[in-house]
């Protein structure tokens, strides 16, 4: 691997990593002698697409709607580690009056950028009512309206309870609240350029370079740590690791086997954050391509690839093994498959199946866990015969590859797949619904059981009744043969020691939570 092979030299002369723009040269923080401010250096590992909430692809699209956007509420551990919430600073209050009418109150004074004025319970009512009417609808699915009660307070009806309301809909990355005046001056639709924020910082892009956020003068909310931050756009791993280690960055997403590495010898002035494990990872079939159409086929990939292997050869032994797309520590995470590692049984049907000298096309991003990943599925399927040609692909054709309107769904044949979630199942098994299909849904299947049990799920507050549904439609995901579950990967961060990190469980960073530790 060439990730393996990079060292400070190489790193140095190989600006085209960081989109042709070089680290070297740029101060970790920059002194403002006005203000006596920081800023900040930071690294993401791939470029924005959508910013539009409702439209994103997520990872920094979320950091930067976090640091521009209000919010009703914000995500919170406790100091006993359990998942909560609280009020916002834009919040002065917000309380469940019954299991279906949650009543907020703003405070007053925020204003949106562009000349659009305060934000009030108008933009509350717009963005939660549009968010239905979006890509990103599941969360909000129990929503049925926002009561306007004053120009800063208001009440969210739901159609039914639904206990994880505030935790899932309201401190989600879709919860960023945009103004309704701006949104209809653009058309309702935005993709790289916020048409008003309401935040401490401005937004700025240098396209396949950096992500910038810069003191927005409008501000009148507590200021933030650090006044400037760039987060600098670093696709591979290995050279965002470099950086740290050279004092270019100041805080980066790090592999697994640099966790492995790092975990018990961290660099010097540097500290590990493990913000999560709140993702998981799978091998996908598209179960409508001509070769895989025969589930016999599916069952058989099931049945060759050893994700026991993945997880030794590519993340060095420090992820846990998936048995489904709910997580650890969640209501219906899964304890086992029904199909077990058996490559004289993959022989055994294919051969039923009558295929011979299959070939596929595994894509995956190109990261070096996945790209080594996919190495091993490709060594594993061939000792049954199946001939795989592994194709890494950057963020952007890769997130769109299974998307009707972007990508070339028709020709997607398997693939590694990795979501981040939030800690409550519904968020997981939503992108898995019959209407996902060609949005989400790249295995292209539909079951009418799984959409009974996913709005099943929704109204449910009983825990065991609820652990049962969710058991059930991995189950139903797992029957489809389109599906063999890896691994649910920690997010881990490394930074240095004088500075205290906010990352989300999801691996999102909050910039606008950072202090000086």
């Amino acid at each position: 691997m060439i990730e393996d092979k990079l060292n400070r030299r190489t790193f140095l002369a190989s600006s085209a990593m960081v989109g042709g723009a070089t680290l070297f040269g740029l101060p970790l923080f920059a002194r403002d002698a006005s203000a006596q401010a920081t800023k900040l250096i930071a690294r993401t590992n791939g470029d924005i697409s959508i910013l539009d909430p409702g439209y994103m692809i997520g990872d920094a699209e979320i950091e930067m709607q976090n640091a521009v956007l209000p919010v009703l509420l914000n995500f919170h551990i406790g100091d006993d580690g359990v998942y909560g919430w609280q009020p916002s600073v834009y919040v002065e209050k917000f309380e469940e009056r019954d299991p279906t009418h949650y009543d907020f109150v703003l405070k007053p004074g925020f204003m949106w950028t562009n000349g659009y004025g305060e934000f009030t319970a108008e933009d509350v009512k717009y963005t939660y009512e549009r968010i239905k009417t979006t890509d990103w609808s599941g969360n909000f699915e129990a929503l049925d309206r926002v009561e306007v009660t004053g120009k800063y307070s208001g009440t969210l009806v739901l159609s039914q309870p639904y206990a994880p309301f505030t935790l899932l809909g309201l401190t989600s990355g879709p919860a960023a609240i945009l103004c309704k005046a701006a949104m209809l001056k653009v058309g309702e639709k935005f993709t790289t350029e916020f048409p008003a924020t309401c935040g401490p910082y401005v937004f700025q892009w240098t396209p396949k370079q950096k992500l910038s956020l810069r003191p927005n003068p409008e501000w009148t909310g507590p200021k933030p740590a650090f006044a400037e931050v760039d987060v600098l756009i670093i696709t591979e791993a290995s050279a965002a690791e470099l950086a740290f280690e050279a004092g270019e960055v100041a805080v980066t997403e790090i592999t697994a086997s640099t966790y492995s590495r790092y975990k018990d010898n961290p660099p010097p002035n540097g500290a590990i954050h493990v913000a999560g494990a709140l993702q998981y990872m799978w091998l996908g079939m598209n179960t409508e391509h001509p070769k895989l159409s025969d589930i016999r086929v599916r069952k058989a990939i099931q049945h060759a690839v050893d994700a026991e292997q993945i997880i030794q050869g590519a993340y060095d032994g420090t992820t846990e093994k998936s048995n489904g797309i709910i997580c650890p520590g969640l209501i219906g995470h899964r304890k086992a498959t029904k199909y077990s590692y058996d490559p004289e049984k993959a022989k055994a049907m294919l051969a039923e199946a009558g295929v011979s000298g299959l070939q596929l096309e595994l894509k995956t991003l190109n990261e070096q866990e996945r790209v080594l990943a996919a190495q091993i599925i490709q060594s594993q399927l061939a000792a049954v015969g199946i001939t795989v040609k592994v194709i890494p692909l950057d963020s952007g054709p890769f997130w769109e590859m299974g998307d009707d309107k972007k990508g070339d769904p028709k020709n997607l044949q398997i693939w590694l797949m990795r979501f981040g979630t939030n800690p409550d199942p519904q968020e997981a098994t939503q992108w898995f619904t019959s209407d996902q299909v060609g949005v989400w849904n790249w295995e292209r299947w539909k079951s009418d059981e799984y959409d009974a049990l996913y709005k099943q799920g929704i109204a449910e507050s009983d825990e065991e009744k609820r652990e049962a549904i969710y058991l059930r439609m991995q189950e139903i995901m797992e029957d489809t043969g389109a599906y063999v579950w890896v691994n649910h990967e920690p997010e881990v961060v490394v930074h240095r020691k004088d500075i205290k990190v906010d990352v989300l469980p999801s691996g999102e960073m909050r910039f606008r939570a950072f202090t000086k530790a």
